[in-house]
């Protein structure tokens, strides 16, 4: 009886059923697909060509842009695929995997923001040590302990969410696999999973946050007392403006998402905000920081100019 009444497939509510509204829809989320993988896929190719980009800040913010194609990647195409057929479904499976991608990519991002606050940190208050402290050795173990973070966090809710029991309805309010929908349609008891969606993910966003915070409070303490020059301090923190830009857009909305209580009345309200951190924001990413940055719209220049006229280098 048990088997007869499992839930193999789910169904995706998304956005909107309204088929004018989903063409409208389709034709906005994939441009915003398109700017996020050329964009960061550009600044990737720009970091590895140009050996003056061959530094800490641009091998993690080239992890950024990996991270944000793989991000967008995990949810836009299948979200156009639904509006197109107007028949959004999925596959308990397909499921559980985009549900692990998703945090597996998510929770890394949120770490590596961290660490490239504190890569800012090394860099303006210790200068001198800067090379020692942020040794590539140091840079591979720091990305490497960041992507491998998530994978564990995100494998943790995958198996705790394989061993629930799906026996009636199979409607996500969503346009992806995300946890607390889905704990919601579950027939036995979720309290575990909650609790670890509480605890675990929010030591993972929040954590990372505090280490941004206090890199950044020193940051301002240590150009406040110690650098007289005005213009050496606006030099010193021009740095790091895209990467607060960056930071405001992706902690604001994940930290809302995850600890705002669920209800009937804010779902709605919940998917505009995984939109903003999950489609828009790796889309602006490298827009922010190619506009922001100096050295990377030189660097991007070169390289395309190098890639367009050959025969001038």
């Amino acid at each position: 009886m048990e088997n007869q009444t499992e839930v193999r497939e789910f169904i995706f509510l998304g956005l909107t059923n309204v088929r004018s509204l989903q063409c409208y829809l389709f034709t906005l989320f994939l441009l915003l697909y398109m700017v996020s993988i050329l964009g960061n896929g550009a600044t990737v190719a720009v970091i590895l060509a140009e050996p003056q980009l061959h530094t800490p800040m641009y091998f993690f913010l080239g992890n950024l842009s990996s991270l944000d194609i793989f991000f967008s990647t995990v949810t836009v195409p299948k979200m156009l695929a639904g509006f197109l057929s107007g028949h959004q479904t999925i596959s308990f499976t397909s499921c559980l995997s985009q549900l692990h991608f998703f945090h597996f990519l998510g929770s890394s991002e949120a770490m590596l923001l961290a660490v490239m606050a504190y890569d800012r940190y090394v860099a303006i208050c210790n200068p001198l040590c800067y090379t020692q402290v942020m040794s590539p050795q140091a840079c591979l173990l720091l990305a490497g302990v960041t992507w491998a973070t998530g994978f564990l966090h995100a494998l943790m809710h995958t198996v705790m969410t394989s061993r629930l029991h799906f026996c009636g309805p199979n409607r996500i309010l969503h346009f992806f696999c995300d946890i607390k929908p889905l704990l919601s349609l579950a027939c036995s008891s979720t309290r575990l999973n909650l609790s670890l969606l509480h605890t675990v993910t929010g030591v993972i966003g929040v954590s990372p946050f505090i280490i941004t915070l206090l890199s950044y409070l020193y940051i301002i303490t240590f150009l406040s007392l110690k650098v007289r020059s005005w213009e050496s301090r606006r030099k010193a923190f021009s740095t790091c403006t895209s990467h607060l830009t960056v930071i405001a857009l992706y902690y604001g909305t994940v930290i809302f998402a995850y600890t705002h209580p669920s209800s009937g009345s804010s779902k709605g309200e919940e998917m505009i905000i995984t939109l903003v951190y999950s489609v828009i924001t790796p889309a602006l990413n490298p827009l922010i920081y190619t506009r922001r940055n100096g050295e990377v719209k030189y660097a991007t220049r070169k390289f395309i100019t190098r890639k367009l006229f050959p025969e001038r280098n």
